[in-house]
């Protein structure tokens, strides 16, 4: 996703003869749906032909892994409902691998063959995107964290360590995905090389590596790039017998001199916008008449997103400065203002886009289908299950501070770092870049917290004292940056702390990956009341069958899980106060809420709600 938002607002309303609109404008295109027979799509300068009949690519994009297992068949029907013929989809590789060679590509969201197939037999055709890196606001861009275990990777180049991963990655994935090319009966039209590789890099035989790569392994294409106009202005960056798909460029009029023989197309068009914390509101975007302009001109294109979803777990990746500075990390909701809300419910702009799309096809889509179950739950009070210090495994001893990744192996989570100050040592405490919020105690008191997101707070003054005291650093991480050159920061602390003139030597550090598994130690704690990081629990009943939103606007800052899925983070800066839980995951009664909240002294109401903010 590129990180501008000035695209979606100039010159859209010149659009219609200006555009590229020959043979895809002058015949009606075709409507052919996958059918389980073979089909080809062609690649030509005028745009895309199947079997040889001129056809407009209208694509909504949603993630199966943003998306409740359950509830993929509605999301994808919902899309069709609203006129689409198409559906664009991200692969996210650090979902499918966790560790070097260790794949799952079959359990609850991570089932990617199954949510194409049931794009086949809703009648619509694909558009894959499967990286290796995607961007998407996702965790790293996709990537897996293990990239940064060992070593320095040079990520997103021929660096031969990063295409032995990706080799691994595509030769894993490309035997699942090969029965559902549309040559071979699926509904797979058009595959994605990379992701906005001009806005990152310059080497052109690395997108060639990548394509060959997945011919190599069975998947011929046809194939598109997609990236931003004026970095491929800049970088020139294109591949043979390939398509230029454009993000955030709906004016696409002036591009054929920079590829006479491609077509062109808008492979990311905005309905909506993403949300970082701290922000005033939930992005808002106003673009039902950017979408009747692209429609006249008859171009092919892929809303980004048609559906958002949730940010599960640690899925929320973040947005920075190429220098790693201006850190913004991604609210837990992918809701995206998108023309399907995040809990599957069409908006105004779902019925003004369909509108749109009937005028513009004179093919009336399907019935839309009922939305999903909503209910709420009556307030309850979480008691004190416990304090983090009696979850913390056997340290790491180092001589200073290492990274969660380095150090721990650990890709998400939350780290202590703990080391003893010697007697008479006193002085500004400084500390290595945090990465990404820390908590300061010295002998069991707070002194202070410390926020990437606001840099120039991160010195505390500790003065001497005459005897040894205990230095207690609590950091935790937001996700990794995934988009721009600042790509593969690592979380925690790396690297020496000063206190005065002294540097503060042999530290433990102790790792806390807070996943799913991590929630079920928390069950035989006793109230333990502590000012580093508290645990509350408590049991709720359902009013109604149906999934819920999590109201937390009387909590501070931490993670939530409900029956053991973690949910995702929340933080009282909001904009975001409320956390989605699908119906998959609740039960009618003796639901169980864990929260994990660094600042929270005392328990407060949480209470179900229906929607997002209203």
């Amino acid at each position: 996703m590129l990180s501008r938002r000035t695209a979606l607002t100039l010159g859209l309303f010149a659009l219609g003869d200006r555009l590229v609109t020959s043979t895809q404008a002058a015949t009606r295109p075709s409507a052919a749906r996958p059918d389980g027979r073979a089909h080809r799509l062609t690649l030509h300068p005028d745009g895309f032909r199947l079997d040889d009949v001129p056809f407009q690519i209208r694509s909504g994009e949603m993630h199966p892994a943003r998306i409740p297992r359950r509830e993929w068949a509605h999301r994808i029907a919902m899309a069709k409902a609203m006129g689409l013929n198409t559906i664009g989809i991200y692969l996210i590789w650090n979902t499918l691998e966790t560790s070097p060679n260790v794949f799952d590509l079959h359990t609850d969201r991570r089932n990617f063959a199954a949510f194409i197939r049931l794009c086949q037999e809703a009648g619509l055709w694909v558009f894959l995107r499967p990286g290796p890196y995607i961007c998407g606001e996702w965790d790293f861009g996709g990537l897996p964290p293990y990239l940064l275990f060992d070593g320095d990777i040079a990520l997103r180049t021929r660096d031969p360590a990063f295409l032995s991963a990706c080799e691994r990655y595509i030769a894993t994935l490309a035997p699942v995905l090969r029965p559902f090319l549309s040559q071979n009966g699926g509904p797979i039209l058009l595959t994605q090389i990379e992701n906005e590789y001009a806005s990152f890099g310059g080497d052109i035989d690395y997108m060639h590596w990548t394509r060959n790569a997945w011919e190599r392994h069975g998947i011929p294409g046809p194939f598109t790039i997609a990236d931003g106009l004026p970095q491929l202005r800049e970088k020139r960056i294109f591949l043979p017998d390939c398509a230029i798909g454009l993000d955030g460029e709906n004016n696409i009029a002036d591009t054929r001199a920079l590829a006479p023989d491609a077509p062109f197309w808008i492979s990311e068009a905005y309905p909506g916008w993403l949300t970082h914390w701290g922000e005033k509101a939930m992005a808002r975007v106003d673009f039902t008449k950017d979408f009747h302009a692209i429609l006249r001109a008859g171009v092919s294109f892929n809303l980004y997103v048609v559906h958002g979803g949730t940010n599960f777990g640690f899925g929320a990746g973040a947005n920075a400065h190429r220098d790693g500075s201006s850190f913004q990390p991604v609210v837990t909701s992918y809701d995206y203002d998108a023309p399907i809300d995040e809990a599957g419910r069409p908006t105004a702009k779902f019925h003004a886009l369909r509108a749109a799309l009937l005028q513009a096809t004179g093919t009336p889509a399907a019935q839309v289908p009922k939305p999903p179950d909503m209910t709420d739950f009556q307030a309850v009070i979480p008691a004190h299950v416990g304090r983090l210090e009696n979850l913390l495994p056997p340290p790491l001893h180092a001589e200073h501070p290492v990274s969660l990744e380095r150090g721990l192996r650990q890709g998400h989570g939350m780290a202590l770092y703990r080391v003893t100050i010697p007697p008479n040592i006193g002085g500004m405490l400084r500390l290595p870049p945090v990465h990404d919020y820390a908590r300061i105690f010295l002998d069991g008191t707070d002194i202070g917290t410390i926020s990437r997101m606001v840099p120039n707070d991160a010195d505390t003054m500790i003065p001497p004292a005459g005897h040894p005291r205990r230095l207690d650093i609590w950091v935790d991480s937001f996700g990794h940056i995934g988009y721009g050159a600042a790509l593969g920061d690592r979380k925690g602390l790396d690297g020496p702390v000063t206190l005065g003139n002294h540097i503060l030597h042999d530290w433990q550090i102790f790792g806390l990956p807070l996943g799913d598994r991590f929630i079920a130690q928390c069950a035989p704690l006793s109230p333990d009341i502590d000012a580093r990081g508290f645990l509350f629990r408590a049991s709720f009943d359902l009013r109604a069958p149906g999934g819920t939103y999590v109201d937390l606007s009387n909590w501070k800052k931490g993670y939530c899980w409900i029956n053991g899925h973690l949910l995702g983070r929340y933080w009282h800066i909001g904009p975001q106060q409320r956390l989605y839980c699908p119906a998959e995951w609740l039960k009618p009664s003796g639901n169980d809420l864990m929260l994990l909240d660094y600042h929270q002294k005392e328990p407060a109401p949480v209470i179900g709600k229906t929607s997002l903010e209203n």
